[in-house]
């Protein structure tokens, strides 16, 4: 019974362990002072002044090629932006926000009568297991949920992004 009991005990602290593991990491290096993506490159770098601190494979919406325009498009936006907020509970993983759209994406939108659209991120994976194939965002620019939990960690609110076409 005794051995019983320290099997099942060391079971249980196993099972725990594993279950301490958090999405939240620390990072203490260099500060991301711009994020940097490249569309066509399907590349995303986290820079520290002009040195490159880390860099990623990275999907984007289902339309990758051109400038958002309008709500639905599939397009990733392409300019100048900032990061301005984070969601802990994104149903992809985590997710850092972009600050789209702009006075200047509303202007273009609104003179087609269109809406701009909104909710752009930098984001994880819906299906964590699920090995992502092509472009299948509605904008956003998407990581595997391992690289979301480093990305989450090392950029800040107020981190300007620069998305290349």
């Amino acid at each position: 019974m005794k051995r019983r009991s320290v099997i099942l005990g060391g079971t249980a602290l196993v099972a725990l362990g594993a279950c301490s593991s958090s999405k939240f990491k620390r990072y203490n290096g260099p500060e991301v002072t711009y994020v940097v993506v490249n569309k066509g490159a399907r590349r995303m770098y986290l820079l520290h002044h002009d040195k490159v601190l880390e860099d990623y494979d990275i999907r984007l919406g289902f339309a990758p090629v051109g400038h958002k325009e309008i709500e639905g498009d599939g397009r990733t936006p392409e300019g100048h932006y900032m990061i301005d907020r984070r969601n802990p509970n994104s149903a992809f993983h985590l997710s850092l926000g972009i600050d789209y759209p702009r006075a200047h994406d509303l202007a273009r939108a609104e003179a087609i009568g269109k809406s701009p659209g909104g909710d752009i991120f930098i984001h994880g994976q819906k299906v964590p297991f699920k090995k992502d194939k092509g472009d299948w965002t509605w904008g956003c620019i998407a990581v595997t949920n391992k690289e979301m939990e480093d990305v989450y960690a090392m950029v800040r609110d107020g981190t300007p992004i620069l998305i290349n076409a």
